[in-house]
């Protein structure tokens, strides 16, 4: 009988990824750890084992005590020069995300925001304390002080960088956070009850002993955390709000009635959400059970089983009688030993809330996901738009903690206010920080309805709902054969039916828009929609539909931008005005001055400024526009190093 490459790993004492290195070595290929090994490689594996261990058994030492006194050496100095260049860099680095005040500068620097300013008056820059400077001058003045200055772009919407070494040791192995999903019926709730009647101690019979909306299951050895409340829509919603806490998805899918329409769904919410999904084919005790049909239905929405070449793990399970629990447990924490979830806990901890409440006795709380660091007790945070400060903390057995690390789920109590599920948590220095973030996240406050996804090729993500099948594969078709090179419609989902809150809420989380033909938003989705914001269209005939995407991918389309040169000035004398700076006395060779134009600043030939102009005066009186053959005064944004004979060209971007 074949062997799994993970239970050939097992018998051999090694890890599953360590083995599969040595079968690439080979020259096999295998998908995953799932996969089918045939007896003659497990031989081959075996031998070469044997051989190594062989090898290893009898090194000469000699030889190998030089080898590794000579490396410690080179690794030794090479630490030392390593150390001295991250000193000297320590000293001199300030780090910036885009503009700055020139107050936050002097604090970064160390220095009183006076030197700052007079430094700059020496650039021929003039500027107060709440001024805002531009990375460019940032870096220049920075220069003077001896400071390096990197600008670090926003990390929101980037791909983590690679980690280096130091913070590769830091990492440790975290416990994967398991949503369960399916249709109604099909045996969600049932499921999470055996897993913790199964595999929590006898003596805690009844289960939970406070329900904070996740629990810790261990089995063998190890823990997984599974979220109490089942289905897509609890999952989506904290999607919705930028929280992606889950790691695995398991879909329930009844043995009995097959795929269902929620069961399309839940697929189309994972992977809308990148989660690796392992089916339990629930129900196998009933008669009428047929697990190769749920199979076939799942392999026609993209889920195929290992065994027919697939990578989807799919486990027979019968929750009601408890059948299959262990192999399924076997396989969620293979499919994490494949992921590699690691977290560091050493960092600033931060989490996901997934569940709040207000408690007669402790006010505002809340259950929270710890996704690095270690949170606790007496550090300050903030949740969304609330702040607090951690007074107390409960696991999912109501045993108060001290501290919790990665993928623990702990109830907090603390909150000056009520957050909402979905609000990343994030600890803080102090009660000063929490204040300015909450003050700088009331500014951002986001007011988008649908955007663009996606790096370099534009997606436009969609959700369809039609009255009939008929409409919808024609609105499919139809929408497929629109093709344009800038914007790419995505199709998240589709179905039969009325908008229904499930799929505001994937709309949401996906930052789609909803097309509906001929069907309406129900009561849930239309309070759903006025909190989250998203664009629901709703139409009669087919080709107003493709009219209007039409209209969109225009709009979204990145337009062509054309310089246009309105104007050439030359500069024949400049003056330092106090308070603000230094302005240029020009002379309109050509064309004109706009005031909301942009310009550039030639010398010699060379492009020493291209910003926008800040001032236009004729006769100290303000103007739009100074004509050919006049003379004005000019005032550049944020520089003024300018001289007699400097070149003006004024200039409008247009789109095309």
């Amino acid at each position: 009988m074949k062997k799994r490459i993970y239970e050939l790993s097992k018998e051999l004492g090694i890890e599953s990824k360590e083995l599969m290195k040595m079968l690439t070595d080979l020259g096999f290929s295998f998908k995953s750890p799932l996969s089918n090994i045939d007896a003659e490689t497990e031989e081959v594996i075996k031998d070469l084992l044997k051989e190594k261990e062989s090898k290893n058994s009898s090194p000469p030492t000699s030889q190998v005590v030089v080898e590794e006194k000579v490396e410690k050496e080179i690794e030794v100095k090479a630490v030392q020069k390593e150390e001295k260049k991250e000193d000297t860099k320590k000293e001199k680095v300030i780090k910036i995300h885009g503009s700055i005040t020139v107050r936050e500068l002097a604090e970064l620097m160390n220095i009183s925001p006076t030197n700052l300013i007079l430094k700059l008056m020496e650039m021929k820059i003039m500027a107060n304390v709440n001024q805002l400077l531009e990375p460019d001058v940032v870096k220049k003045v920075c220069e003077k002080f001896g400071y390096k200055v990197e600008e670090v772009k926003k990390i929101e919407l980037v791909k983590k960088k690679g980690l280096t070494p130091e913070e590769e040791k830091r990492l440790k192995p975290r416990p994967p956070v398991v949503v369960v999903m399916g249709h109604v019926d099909h045996g969600k709730t049932t499921l999470l009850d055996a897993i913790r009647k199964t595999n929590v101690a006898e003596r805690e019979y009844g289960g939970i002993t406070q329900h904070i909306g996740a629990s810790v299951v261990e089995y063998k050895g190890k823990k997984i955390v599974f979220l109490d409340t089942p289905g897509h829509e609890a999952f989506t919603a904290l999607r919705a709000r930028g929280a992606q806490v889950t790691d695995i998805a398991v879909l329930v899918v009844a043995a009995d009635d097959g795929v269902m329409p929620q069961t399309v769904e839940a697929i189309n919410h994972a992977k809308a959400a990148d989660v690796p999904i392992i089916v339990a084919i629930n129900k196998i005790d009933k008669p009428e059970a047929n697990v190769e049909r749920v199979k076939q239905q799942l392999s026609e929405y993209g889920l195929i089983p290992e065994e027919w070449g697939g990578d989807t793990v799919m486990v027979p399970i019968s929750a009601k009688r408890r059948q299959g629990i262990d192999d399924l447990l076997e396989m969620i924490l293979l499919v994490a030993e494949i992921q590699e979830l690691r977290a560091d806990p050493s960092a600033t901890p931060k989490g996901v809330i997934i569940e709040t409440r207000i408690d007669k006795g402790r006010g505002p709380v809340a259950t929270v996901i710890v996704q690095e660091g270690t949170l606790k007790i007496g550090q300050y945070f903030v949740a969304g738009d609330v702040k607090g400060k951690v007074r107390s903390m409960f696991d999912d057995k109501n045993n108060p903690l001290k501290e919790a690390g990665p993928s623990q789920p702990v109830e907090v109590s603390g909150f000056e206010d009520l957050p909402q599920a979905g609000d990343i948590f994030q600890v803080v220095s102090s009660e000063k920080e929490a204040d300015e973030i909450l003050e700088e996240r009331k500014k951002q406050k986001e007011v988008s309805t649908f955007e663009l996804v996606g790096e370099g090729e534009k997606i436009l993500p969609i959700i369809i709902k039609a009255d009939t099948q008929g409409s919808l594969e024609a609105i499919l078709q139809t929408i497929s054969k629109m093709d344009s090179e800038d914007v790419t419609l995505k199709i998240i989902h589709s179905a039969v039916g009325s908008i229904t809150e499930s799929d505001v809420m994937l709309a949401s989380a996906s930052k789609a828009m909803i097309i509906g033909f001929n069907v309406r938003p129900d009561s849930k989705a239309n309070s759903a929609l006025s909190r989250e914001k998203v664009q629901v269209k709703t139409y009669r005939v087919i080709y107003e539909i493709i009219d209007d995407l039409n209209n969109i991918i225009k709009g979204l389309k990145a337009p062509e931008v054309k310089e246009v040169i309105i104007g050439r000035a030359e500069v024949k004398a400049t003056f330092n005005i106090p308070r603000v700076g230094t302005v240029a006395g020009v002379f309109v060779r050509e064309g004109k001055i706009q005031r909301n134009a942009r310009v550039r600043l030639l010398r010699d030939g060379v492009i020493i400024y291209d910003g926008k102009i800040a001032s236009l005066k004729r006769f100290k009186e303000d103007v739009t526009e100074v004509l050919t053959n006049f003379e004005c005064g000019v005032g550049l944004e944020n520089f003024g190093d300018i001289k007699p004979g400097d070149q003006l060209e004024v200039y409008v971007l247009q789109n095309q």
